[in-house]
């Protein structure tokens, strides 16, 4: 059995976009919305991949969704990929999931974050964030993970698109 048949993707999509004002997932850069771009790279991996929206248990933020995806996965690995990076790239990631580990996190000047990949046997830890009020995947990644530093010539994949004036720069990138 290959190391990608028991990998799923999950995509959390359930953020307010707040600071957008508007459903990220529907937004278009380039020829995808921005959620279009996520499923792109788990197809480009050749992994299934299913969009949160909804979490088990609302207000937790990123864990929330998290705990959510842990909780339903039949799989023995789950990569997150968020649906705001239209730049990242299958083989990023590809990189990231050769760390077979309990949790691996992204990394960039010591910040932890999207994508990361986590084994269900991590769901414990997370539920224990969640119940102590400690929302930060920054602390979850320092409690229980691999890091993964993303090298200087991959970081503009990293971007995130969170502002109208981000969602300019990045079309105007793909243009």
């Amino acid at each position: 059995m290959g190391k990608k048949s028991q990998l799923e993707a999950v995509i959390l999509a359930g953020g307010k976009s707040q600071r957008m004002g508007l459903d990220k997932t529907k937004l278009r850069v380039g020829k995808y919305t921005l959620l279009g771009h996520a499923r792109r790279v788990a197809r480009d991996l050749h992994i299934s991949s299913r969009v949160i929206k909804v979490d088990y248990r609302t207000g937790y933020g990123p864990l929330g969704g998290i705990e959510t995806a842990l909780r339903r996965t039949k799989m023995r690995r789950v990569l997150f990929l968020s649906c705001d990076m239209p730049f990242l790239t299958s083989q990023l990631v590809e990189s990231l999931l050769d760390h077979d580990c309990l949790a691996v996190f992204s990394q960039i000047d010591g910040m932890a974050g999207f994508p990361f990949c986590l084994k269900p046997e991590i769901l414990v830890r997370v539920e224990q964030h969640i119940e102590s009020g400690n929302l930060s995947l920054q602390s979850l990644a320092e409690a229980t993970g691999h890091l993964f530093c993303i090298p200087e010539s991959d970081r503009a994949q990293m971007e995130n698109v969170n502002t109208p004036e981000q969602l300019n720069a990045a079309r105007a990138r793909l243009q």
